[in-house]
């Protein structure tokens, strides 16, 4: 039995995924991992701590899955290749020699850069950054995060700029890690998101690595998102495995999702939220701060490499803003408790929460944007506040929902979903009304994980092209939308009100 091993490396936690060459969940294992906040608007991991929670899951996976095939007297397992999916923009600073951090892991939700973006876009440098990278001037990228590294850690600009320190997205560590410090690279959906990539170009920009001052010599081999880029030292999983496939969490729940064609979506409910759109071959350059960016690189019928565009639209937080009332306010004691205690109430009472713990991403952007709860009374309860927690994911996917039609001119008719929360199925009838179309859950909902698999699989021969890929998908629930365009109008118009008292609170420091 051939299986594909996939490595899903998140925010919050690392898992191992395998899949059956019928795309179908074999073994799973997963392990949280700690969130640090040293000062407001920062968030770090440990990236050692990442590493050693990765490998036991995939180790873990592995026994989990030689256990139901010798409960089926079946022959003996066979992993064809490794996928690798991640957390995408999270940057990691590390030592050839010794492969051990130099510094904190700085996670994509960290703001501590923000104030750097704002001098760039002073000196005129956003309409650069876009046309080269698709990517807004945000203190989210990598670009920022990289700089601030060499410049804060003592020594490391210099020992960078001498070889002996090497950058990394999440992709990046794991790949290195993996095979012993023999391999270095990255692919191309994830250096898309460094802003440092040329995208029309997929090679680092030197006049972008100038504006940073980043050195090359710290940088990954860009690599394409499916093809053997190299095998795991036989000590770390206990024996050589080909790593096949590799793109960032996104790009490879869209591709997980079968959206092949221009004009096909979906939307990820995860710590944040994500809806990425096809647009094909080309980078389509957003006029609503949406990104343009790379979905993946793989080869095509002819056996050529060919790159598929997307634009994305980010929500920083989705998942996270439920986690937030679990731990934060202690309103419930597990997520799962959230939909029941909404669906208490027959609606918010006119209470918004706008999640901006992180500073708001599409279609605002705006780095000093904080959360807001606008609209409370004696009457408000945690359950109209549960309530707008899920409405808020809704309404800021929602948001991207509008923006993505109206830059791709093509008006979409539906939205496929996947990630944990697309399993509360209030959150998904929320999201067809307020974003006016059906919401269809496929029955594989580790579409993440299942991207990753795929793209290894492609490059290893278990499935042979995207039309074999694409005969597996299947709905498990379509959700139509129920509430009179009118009224969903008027709830995104009120959405907007309280998005607008949430925008440049914070100051420098905050």
């Amino acid at each position: 039995m051939r299986y594909l091993l996939a490595l899903d490396q998140g925010t919050t936690s690392s898992r191992a995924i395998a899949f059956d060459a019928q795309g179908r969940v074999a073994a799973l294992a997963q392990r949280e991992f700690a969130q640090h906040f040293p000062q407001p608007g920062w968030v770090e991991h440990d990236a050692a701590e990442i590493w050693a929670t990765q490998r036991v899951v995939a180790r873990e996976c592995m026994q989990k899955l030689a256990a139901v095939q010798a409960g089926r007297a079946q022959s003996a397992i066979e992993i064809a290749a490794i996928g690798i999916t991640n957390q995408r923009e999270t940057t990691v600073l590390w030592d050839r020699a010794t492969g051990q951090p130099v510094a904190p892991a700085i996670v994509w939700q960290d703001r501590r850069t923000t104030a750097r973006c704002e001098q760039l876009r002073r000196q005129g440098k956003a309409a650069l950054i876009q046309r080269k990278t698709g990517l807004v001037l945000d203190a989210y990228f990598s670009a920022t995060k990289l700089e601030w590294l060499l410049d804060q850690v003592p020594g490391a600009r210099a020992r960078a700029e001498a070889g002996e320190l090497a950058f990394g997205t999440i992709d990046s560590w794991l790949i290195w890690n993996l095979t012993g410090g023999a391999v270095h690279a990255t692919d191309a959906s994830n250096a898309a998101r460094t802003m440092l990539m040329n995208i029309h170009r997929l090679a680092w920009d030197d006049e972008l690595l100038r504006l940073f001052n980043i050195p090359r010599a710290v940088l990954p081999r860009i690599v394409p998102s499916s093809g053997v880029l190299g095998e795991t030292a036989p000590d770390v999983l206990g024996a050589p495995i080909l790593i096949a496939g590799v793109a960032g969490d996104q790009q490879a729940a869209t591709f997980g999702q079968a959206c092949f064609a221009p004009g096909m979506a979906k939307n990820t409910y995860g710590t944040g939220c994500f809806m990425l759109m096809n647009t094909g071959d080309r980078a389509v350059r957003s006029r609503n701060q949406l990104l343009a960016t790379v979905g993946w690189q793989g080869p095509d019928a002819a056996g050529a490499h060919r790159t598929a565009y997307c634009l994305e639209g980010s929500v920083f937080m989705a998942g996270a803003t439920v986690q937030w009332l679990r731990d934060g306010l202690q309103m419930i004691q597990s997520a799962s408790e959230i939909e029941a205690l909404a669906a208490s109430v027959p609606d918010t009472g006119d209470v918004f929460l706008v999640p901006a713990f992180a500073g708001l991403g599409a279609p605002d952007w705006d780095g000093r944007a904080r959360g807001t709860l606008v609209g409370l009374t004696r009457g408000t309860t945690r359950a109209h506040i549960a309530r707008a927690a899920l409405e808020a994911i809704a309404l800021q996917s929602a948001d991207i929902f509008g923006a993505m039609v109206r830059d791709s001119g093509i008006q979409l008719t539906e939205l496929r979903v996947d990630g944990g929360a697309s399993r509360n199925d209030l959150l998904m009838q929320l999201q067809a009304d307020l974003a006016g179309v059906p919401v269809v859950r496929p029955q594989v909902t580790e579409t993440t994980a299942l991207g990753a698999a795929y793209l290894a699989g492609l490059a290893t021969g278990v499935w042979q092209g995207g039309d074999e890929i694409a005969a597996q998908w299947a709905v498990d629930r379509r959700f139509e939308p129920s509430l009179p365009e009118p009224q969903r109008l008027a709830r995104i118009a009120r959405w907007r009100e309280a998005v607008e008292r949430s925008r440049g609170w914070a100051r420098d420091g905050a």
